[in-house]
């Protein structure tokens, strides 16, 4: 009974914030997100990366390792997409991204934080932190089929993982009044960005349910089983393990609907949306199973 009330104290609270924003993108179809994109962009992203990297007792051999790992499970994503997409005769290069990045920030960076703690917040981070490092190289090389050095440089979030490695790397005391400031932000950007997500929820259009339901149900079905494999192979236990599971069980990204949206053409933009809808709308019932699985084995 105990890891059932474990289970609701992790997911009430998330589900909860999403809803609140789907109901508010619903009377609202006008309801602007500009200010909390902006803010979750430059601001709140770059300070919850430095935060939860440099303050939760994540080393830099842990950093690193669970940053590798998320790589190889990010491979293992492309491998199962790039067939799925051939054999419905997709765009699989364009309609990729929807597949390969999970929404590990957005949803996985809090699920993991109400399951394992601090711990589990920093761990979830370094495995966040490919996603992001990855949303502006390969899915915009992917949505644009060439590659921008520009956008990489103006992207404020990947110098909050830099600076945080940089202070991981020597050993240096984040001074307190930094620490409470991106303390502030890395919560309220936490609140921001799971309501911004019902929102976006609110607005998405499915164009072909059929097609959307199996890439979706591929998105949330298969990345736990890929993620699973590789901790049974590298026979990795604890909390650590845990997070990599989670974070590999989240449905796919909204920020590849943006950056689809800005550099696709519309008939792959409305697939990469639906995929969204489907996978986050199947993860409702996935991710509760692979929480509870976490919390039961990986402790």
């Amino acid at each position: 009974m105990e890891i059932y009330l474990k289970l609701l104290d992790v997911l009430f609270p998330v589900f909860f914030i999403i809803g609140v924003g789907y109901y508010l993108g619903l009377k609202d179809p006008k309801f602007d997100t500009r200010f909390i994109t902006n803010f979750a962009g430059n601001i709140g992203t770059p300070a919850m990366i430095f935060y939860t990297i440099t303050t939760t007792g994540v080393t830099l051999a842990v950093f690193i390792e669970y940053f590798i790992y998320a790589l190889i499970v990010i491979g293992g994503f492309s491998l199962v997409g790039l067939a799925f997409l051939f054999f419905l005769k997709k765009d699989v290069i364009s309609e990729l991204p929807p597949l390969i990045l999970p929404n590990t920030g957005n949803m996985g960076v809090p699920i993991c934080l109400f399951a394992y703690g601090t711990a589990g917040l920093g761990v979830a981070s370094a495995i966040a932190s490919v996603i992001i490092l990855l949303h502006f190289t390969v899915g915009v090389l992917l949505a644009k089929k060439s590659f921008s050095l520009q956008i990489l440089i103006k992207n404020v979030p990947i110098y909050g993982i830099i600076i945080a490695i940089i202070f991981l790397y020597f050993e240096w005391e984040v001074p307190g009044f930094i620490e409470n400031t991106t303390f502030l932000l890395t919560y309220t950007t936490i609140f921001l960005v799971l309501m911004s997500l019902g929102i976006a929820l609110s607005r998405f259009k499915v164009v072909s349910w059929t097609h959307a339901s199996i890439l979706g149900g591929v998105r949330v079905i298969i990345g736990p089983i890929i993620g699973f494999s590789l901790i049974k192979y590298l026979n990795l236990e604890g909390f650590p393990a845990g997070v990599l599971l989670i974070q590999s069980s989240m449905p796919s990204a909204v920020l590849t609907y943006l950056v689809g949206s800005m550099y696709s053409k519309k008939r792959v933009v409305d697939s990469v949306a639906s995929v969204i809808v489907t996978s986050t709308l199947m993860s409702l019932i996935t991710i509760p199973i692979v929480v509870f699985y976490s919390l039961k084995f990986f402790q």
